[in-house]
């Protein structure tokens, strides 16, 4: 799928000089010309078509702006693409960045323009309330004023592949709630020869820190996981955490847990049929229903019962558009972003998106709609992401995260633990080196930004 600018092709036309030589009566048309907004994301395959259909729908819908977006690589790759077009000069007027670039862009100053701002400043009526709380205060200062505008918010879930659970004699309906249960199922599994690998996971911190330490009401960091100050230190060398890492290994050495890989490599293991059990996004969904060639379904993730208040609700994954300035950027084009951003934030296409993508309804309304149609009657599990998302009040243990630099964070963590599941050190000392190593990123960051 190519990702040129839509521009690009277009043959150039006489300058606009000749036109206005040519005929007085175009000068209002040259007068009109639209407003354009550069819209940089990081989609890819069934995502991305998505978006772009959105993006055009919204270009047909009016004629005075014009939307061109376009794929600049994976969420890290975005990200450092956005800087270096800010110092350039040329920043994109909107950028997709994943959730854990949220501190580093809040922190990015004169780079961005936040989602409050840009509405009172244009003057385009706009409500934050409309999404849900888990949603909105991700992406909101402590005061509930909104830095950027929330759009693909998935979380974490645990995908099933039905066929394999029959085939090891495991019925695929009963729930696997806790860490035990989804070690029996694993090794039953690869006992049985019913897949080649039992459990995986993709997203690794994501799925096994971040959510692992909100479901279970454990601070990941301290200060409210950042959101209370620069100041934060990482707490993922707890008593809990290493005692999880070491089930893994454990797993593992039984041959019921196979490591995927870092980041978004895991994802593909469950769609190919290769691992029975996944913990992953519940964006994943597209792309399940494209490729699997299985009976599947979803559950929530588990957690250990023995932990007092657990389960929580899970934290939000996904990304959300930043507004960049430049120099020269005129109250036009902020205003065609303000649109734009309230085209996007329309019932209708929060409803299509989440239906299509397995993102989050992430504005009220629209999930007790599809359940009162049912929706979710008709399609079962559909609604387990946003029940597991909204089945406790947060804590500031399952608010999120307001980490600087948390990908770097993210790559040393899963440095340590790959180091573990190599047999080359053991959990303590995997996590006591991943806090020591990611408390150094955060005061290096705390440095830079005070």
């Amino acid at each position: 799928m190519h990702h040129d600018h839509p521009n690009a092709r277009r043959p150039k036309g006489p300058s606009v000089l000749a036109i206005c030589l040519l005929s007085p009566l175009l000068l209002f048309t040259v007068a009109q010309a639209q407003v354009e907004v550069e819209f940089w994301h990081a989609f890819t395959g069934v995502n991305a078509e998505l978006l772009e259909g959105y993006v055009a729908d919204f270009n047909e819908s009016q004629d005075e702006y014009q939307v061109n977006p376009s794929f600049r690589g994976s969420y890290p790759e975005t990200m450092v693409a956005a800087i270096s077009a800010f110092r350039a000069g040329n920043a994109p007027h909107i950028v997709q960045m994943f959730e854990v670039g949220t501190a580093t862009m809040m922190a990015a100053g004169e780079a961005i323009l936040p989602v409050h701002q840009l509405f009172e400043q244009t003057g385009v009526a706009f409500d934050p309330e409309i999404y849900l709380p888990a949603v909105r205060s991700y992406y909101s200062l402590p005061d509930g004023r909104m830095m950027s505008m929330p759009f693909n918010s998935s979380t974490a879930v645990m995908w099933i592949n039905e066929d394999a659970f029959r085939d090891a004699g495991l019925d695929p309906e009963v729930q696997l709630e806790t860490w035990d249960d989804v070690r029996a199922a694993a090794t039953a599994i690869v006992e049985a020869d019913a897949a080649t690998c039992g459990f995986s996971m993709a997203w690794p911190t994501w799925t096994q820190y971040e959510q692992f330490s909100a479901i279970h009401d454990v601070p990941f960091a301290t200060r409210a996981n950042g959101f209370e100050g620069l100041d934060a230190e990482l707490m993922i060398n707890s008593d809990l955490h290493v005692r999880h890492l070491q089930t893994l290994i454990d797993m593992q050495a039984d041959g019921a847990f196979t490591y995927g890989g870092r980041d978004a490599a895991g994802d593909a293991l469950f769609p190919s049929g290769e691992c029975a059990i996944l913990q992953g996004s519940s964006g994943l969904l597209a792309r399940v229903l494209r490729e699997a060639e299985f009976d599947w379904s979803v559950q929530m993730l588990p957690h250990y019962d023995d932990v007092e208040g657990a389960p929580l609700n899970s934290v939000i994954g996904g990304a959300s558009f930043w507004v960049m300035q430049a120099p020269g950027r005129t109250d036009e084009e902020y205003t065609a972003v303000a649109n734009f951003f309230n085209y996007l934030a329309r019932p209708e296409v929060i409803r299509d998106w989440h239906l299509q993508s397995g993102n989050l309804p992430i504005v009220f309304g629209v999930f007790d709609e599809l359940q009162a149609e049912g929706y979710y009657d008709e399609n079962p599990g559909r609604d387990i992401p946003y029940e597991q998302l909204t089945r406790a009040t947060p804590t500031e243990n399952s608010r999120g995260f307001r980490l600087g630099n948390l990908p770097e964070i993210r790559n040393i963590i899963q440095e340590e633990i790959e180091r573990a599941f190599q047999g080359e050190q053991g959990a303590q000392q995997a996590l006591d080196t991943a806090v020591e190593r990611g408390n150094a990123v955060l005061r290096a960051f705390e440095r830079a930004n005070r």
